[in-house]
């Protein structure tokens, strides 16, 4: 709390986390500029002695207008008590009882003005986040063994092994989770936590202009995807294929559009249903649109490429046509996203981290392509999608919750004169004693666990061609936490220098991370395999 009095030429500091404010000149209305907080004047009585001693003893009233002090100016000062809210835990709560205190003082004036106050933080526990964050992790982990098992059948279809650039399209087209449907959740539970989506007609308004966003970027996304899998695809062999290119075109852009469709419903109804009952939406709702995701995506890529493919031997036209189809519904979602102001924002600068993480995944994908090819390394298919999924569902919750931490907060976006991000140290990411601090240690100590569940999955399944020896375990695993724990690490440092430079987080970090968690993933998988076959740990027949 700060006191500002007119005979005096400095302001009283009387809680910490305060800004300074200062008046333009003497005798004139002080000019105020808070962006945190809110001002309350406080007319002091006549008699000094009736002025309160001590800061304890002041109380916040509401008035509608100043009284006009005329020729008494000299004979008393003026107060303004500045309410501010401040980002220290312990001012937050001074903040919160005395703004309880105004509201039951309340005068039957209901004319005052007052700004809507976003609702305060869920306080939330290590138990209470692992308990909330443990049953969407194994059902999006058990989406992922799922994608896996059908990666591992599909492998052997004629599609993937007549165009195998196909496979260069996986990561990115699995990544589009990341990119769009993770990227959705993060921006609506960030909404439903703000209370921008507390009425229904604001509700519709973010579910609309968020569904027409994203089927945009799917179709784009999709279509760019394509085209570098031809250039990787054509680059290393020299040989190109009018055909085969259309057809990877029309299977991206039709899986992507279909799959981004699905997955957005799943996660608005997701988002609403734990706000309904009190959960909050960034530890549920970015595992769950993994759940699904790659076992839809994946089904979908598959099925669209066999039934292109057997059409390339009768129809030439059935191929452009798809593809055709799916452009020239670009336009009509673009005017629906238009119109709603925070997706209009990222439709016109929302498009660098989506284009640049499909780069970063086609490249996940080459590797990928190069190894499954092999048929030494044919069991790595059925582990890929596990790892890059349990990868980008825990690096997504932990974005996720630290831009909500940054909104919530009242932090200011984008400083006038920001000050130089120190880049985090790992004890401070993972042992300092903040909440963001302890979700990334409860996320990086579900990794070994979960994949220990995944892979008794899949090999009580008979999945892969790859048996679970203790050595292929102990490579796995290292793998798998080396991944996480750098994917932790770097969102500790992207979200906040992202907000930083002004960028919002959910529309800019998880793209990133989730296309760095499959290239990290599939770079340390298939060094994994290369290692083992290197040492005689040598089994390609298992699950024939």
């Amino acid at each position: 709390m700060v006191l500002w009095s007119k005979d005096q030429d400095k302001l009283s500091d009387m809680s910490t986390g305060t800004e300074r404010i200062e008046m333009k000149k003497e005798g004139a209305p002080p000019a105020y500029h808070h962006s945190n907080g809110s001002v309350h004047p406080v007319i002091l009585p006549d008699n000094p002695e009736e002025v309160p001693q001590t800061p304890g003893e002041y109380e916040l009233t509401e008035v509608t207008s100043l009284p006009d002090h005329g020729d008494q100016e000299n004979e008393r000062p003026d107060m303004v008590v500045l309410d501010c809210r401040a980002n220290a835990k312990g001012q937050r709560e001074e903040d919160a009882l005395l703004e309880n205190a105004s509201q039951s003082n309340e005068s039957d004036d209901t004319s005052t003005d007052q700004s809507p106050v976003p609702p305060a933080p869920l306080k939330e526990t290590s138990f209470s986040i692992g308990l909330q964050v443990l049953f969407p992790f194994l059902l999006a982990g058990f989406g992922t063994v799922a994608a896996g098992m059908v990666l591992d059948i599909v492998q052997h279809w004629t599609v993937f092994t007549e165009v195998t650039e196909v496979f260069i399209l996986v990561p990115a087209l699995l990544g589009l989770k990341g990119n769009l449907e993770m990227t959705l959740a993060s921006r609506l539970s960030t909404a439903a936590n703000i209370g921008q989506m507390d009425t229904a007609k604001d509700m519709w308004k973010m579910i609309m202009g968020n569904l027409a966003l994203i089927q945009v970027q799917a179709t784009v996304v999709g279509f760019l995807a394509s085209i570098a899998a031809v250039i990787f695809g054509w680059i290393p062999e020299g040989n190109f294929n009018m055909g085969h290119a259309v057809l990877l075109c029309a299977s991206s852009v039709a899986t992507a559009f279909i799959a981004s469709l699905l997955l957005g419903l799943i996660m608005i109804g997701v988002i609403i249903a734990s706000r309904k009952v009190g959960i909050n939406p960034d530890n549920v709702a970015t595992p769950i649109a993994a759940s699904l995701g790659d076992l839809i995506t994946l089904a979908l890529l598959a099925g669209i490429s066999t039934g292109l493919y057997k059409e390339l031997e009768f129809n030439d036209y059935a191929n452009p046509m798809v593809c055709a189809f799916f452009v020239a519904l670009t336009p009509i979602w673009v005017l629906i996203a238009r119109r709603i102001p925070s997706t209009r924002e990222v439709l016109y600068s929302g498009w660098e981290p989506v284009i640049i993480a499909m780069a970063i995944s086609s490249v996940g994908g080459l590797i990928l392509d190069k190894t499954v090819s092999n048929p030494n390394f044919a069991g790595m298919a059925v582990f890929t999608p596990v790892i890059n999924g349990v990868g980008g569902n825990l690096v997504a919750v932990q974005a996720s919750r630290i831009s909500t931490y940054l909104h919530m907060n009242a932090l200011p976006l984008a400083d006038p004169n920001p000050t130089p991000i120190k880049c985090p140290t790992p004890w401070s990411s993972f042992l300092g004693s903040g909440v963001n601090s302890r979700s990334a240690r409860v996320l990086f100590f579900l990794v070994a666990p979960g994949h220990l569940v995944f892979l008794y999955t899949i090999n009580s399944m008979q999945g892969g061609h790859t048996s679970l020896t203790y050595v292929f375990i102990a490579f796995y695993l290292a793998a798998a936490l080396l991944q996480v724990l750098i994917l932790l690490y770097l969102a500790d440092w992207m979200v906040n220098w992202m907000w930083s430079r002004g960028m919002d987080p959910d529309n800019f970090s998880i793209p990133y991370l989730t296309a760095l968690g499959d290239l990290l993933g599939t770079g340390f998988l298939a060094l994994c395999f290369h290692i083992l076959w290197l040492i005689g740990d040598r089994d390609t027949d298992v699950g024939d």
